[in-house]
């Protein structure tokens, strides 16, 4: 086998179990979240879900999108944040696949759960219990208006990250550089 094949399948296997962990972790939180609060909290802790899928849909776009040159004149005058943005447009495959496969997935398959909680909620709320004509209106409408959401969000964010992938990024690689600098913790490979 040769050197890239291995190391793709490397980074694809150690993605999946990424994947599985922080699926677990998101779906634990937003069901703990979810558990026992008014359905009008839930529908914006499941707002919130889509739109976090959508942003960082967006940041993968944005790498995918990214050109060096802005960035290696940023670094060479030692713009705080300027090295983290070579990176993430280094690693554009690497930093999309996280971005829009793992993390947006993942906001699209949690927040296709949320929505059910939160229906079966409304539908408890207003007297129905569960497979009743509300509960199936609801789930309808709750299903529409986040499906609408996600892809309408998706087609904003990709042409503003095709149109403003310099700043995404920069704005992205100098949180990430913070977030190295007081945390200790490395997320991105120069």
């Amino acid at each position: 086998m040769n050197s890239k094949l291995k190391r793709s399948l490397s980074f694809s296997f150690t993605i999946a179990v990424i994947t599985f962990v922080l699926a677990a972790i998101f779906s634990i939180i937003s069901s703990s979240l979810l558990n026992g609060v008014p359905w009008i909290a839930g529908m914006v802790v499941v707002f919130v879900i889509v739109l976090t899928g959508v942003f960082f849909d967006m940041l993968g776009i944005a790498a995918t999108a990214g050109r060096e040159a802005p960035f290696h004149s940023m670094a060479s005058e030692k713009v705080f944040g300027a090295k983290h943005a070579v990176a993430i447009v280094r690693n554009a495959d690497r930093f999309a696949t996280f971005c829009n496969d793992v993390i947006g997935d993942i906001a699209g398959i949690i927040s296709g759960t949320a929505s059910a909680l939160v229906v079966l909620q409304l539908a408890i709320a207003f007297g129905n219990g569960e497979g009743s004509t509300l509960q199936l209106v609801l789930s309808v409408i709750m299903t529409s208006t986040i499906a609408a959401l996600t892809v309408g969000g998706k087609a904003v964010g990709k042409y503003l990250a095709i149109n403003h992938s310099t700043a995404i990024i920069f704005f992205t690689a100098r949180l990430i550089a913070r977030f190295e600098k007081y945390s200790k913790w490395k997320i991105l490979t120069k």
